[in-house]
């Protein structure tokens, strides 16, 4: 028997609440500016070199009943049915997985609402309705290419728990996770909204809930990941690896991965929720704030490499984008 993937997987931690930039003189913002658009720039040019010549897939659409309805009434009648199409067999691998055959998310009906992110009630109810639009979202296009589809379930908490995976929140940590044991996400609202330990809370950061559903899609993403068998190619691929360095190498590519998955909802959703350009450009922002910062360990990669995968997501669309298994080190730094 095969080891299961370990756990917990959740997003790209928050900036420390004590953690400071180191002290610059004048020129340093200019030049670190100038310099960090150049780095991220390198990574989009990379992203589209390396992704961008495999032919698109075209956008899934959410089927009828009618179809279906008419090959039954063609059956009672006794009429010759058409031989169903053999599907080949699932690639679970990390490089060439069935899923990036998938193309795009269909564009779902997902309205955002008002929700407080401060009120736990209201949070609540927000994650478990959007969640559901993440169910119909990754469904069709899972379906589609013959990926057997199976629903996360939500464990939402005002305080503090434990599931299987640990605490939730961890340790100085706000951030929900995913737990593969359980295919489950568990989430700490309080810690969410205003921190924990040594984290800052998201909140501090973004107080629009598109933020927070944003994030859920990241641990949607990893589960996404356990439903294709990468997260299961991954784990094995960690404990073939014989260093601490290479194992974080591969939980960088897990990680930045569900962030393009992320990505890939929030532009599904889009149109209903709404996301307009200057709530687009929060989330960009968002996304390029979290990361490993100095003194934590490099398991979730850069603030910069984090926001260009999101974005990668969010302007590519298709799930062949999100390939971060095939991308150079510096992609995934």
């Amino acid at each position: 028997m095969r080891p299961a993937p370990a756990g917990p997987y959740g997003p790209p931690r928050q900036m420390p609440v004590h953690w400071q930039p180191r002290r610059k003189s004048s020129a340093g913002p200019i030049i670190g500016g100038i310099f960090g658009l150049m780095a991220v720039g390198f990574v989009v040019l990379v992203l589209g070199a390396s992704l961008g010549d495999r032919p698109a897939v075209s956008e899934p659409v959410v089927g009828s009943s009618r179809e279906g309805d008419g090959q039954a009434r063609d059956a009672q009648r006794g009429e010759r049915q058409p031989v169903q199409e053999r599907r080949a067999p699932l690639n679970t691998s990390l490089k060439e997985n069935t899923v990036y055959s998938a193309g795009a998310l269909p564009r779902t009906r997902c309205p955002g609402g008002r929700a407080n992110v401060f009120d736990h009630a209201q949070i609540k109810a927000h994650i478990l309705k959007t969640a559901t639009c993440m169910d119909r979202a990754w469904r069709a296009t899972l379906e589609k290419v013959g990926i057997p589809f199976e629903p996360p379930k939500w464990v939402i908490a005002s305080g503090k728990g434990r599931g299987p995976c640990g605490d939730f929140p961890q340790a100085n940590s706000a951030a929900p996770y995913y737990c593969p044991r359980t295919m489950s996400v568990y989430a700490s609202t309080k810690a969410m909204a205003n921190g924990n330990g040594e984290a800052v809370g998201y909140a501090r950061m973004s107080s629009w809930h598109g933020s927070y559903t944003a994030m859920m899609g990241h641990e949607y993403g990893h589960h996404v990941q356990q439903l294709t068998g990468l997260s299961q190619a991954r784990w094995e691929r960690s404990l073939a690896s014989g260093s601490e360095s290479q194992r974080l190498a591969l939980s960088r590519r897990l990680e930045l991965q569900a962030n393009c998955f992320a990505g890939m909802f929030m532009r599904s959703v889009a149109a209903s929720y709404p996301v307009p350009a200057a709530r687009r450009n929060d989330l960009f922002a968002f996304w390029g704030s979290l990361g490993d910062h100095p003194g934590w360990p490099r398991d979730h990669g850069s603030p910069p490499n984090n926001g260009v995968w999101f974005r990668q997501g969010w302007q590519k669309r298709q799930a062949y984008q999100c390939n971060t298994w095939v991308m150079p080190a510096k992609a995934v730094s």
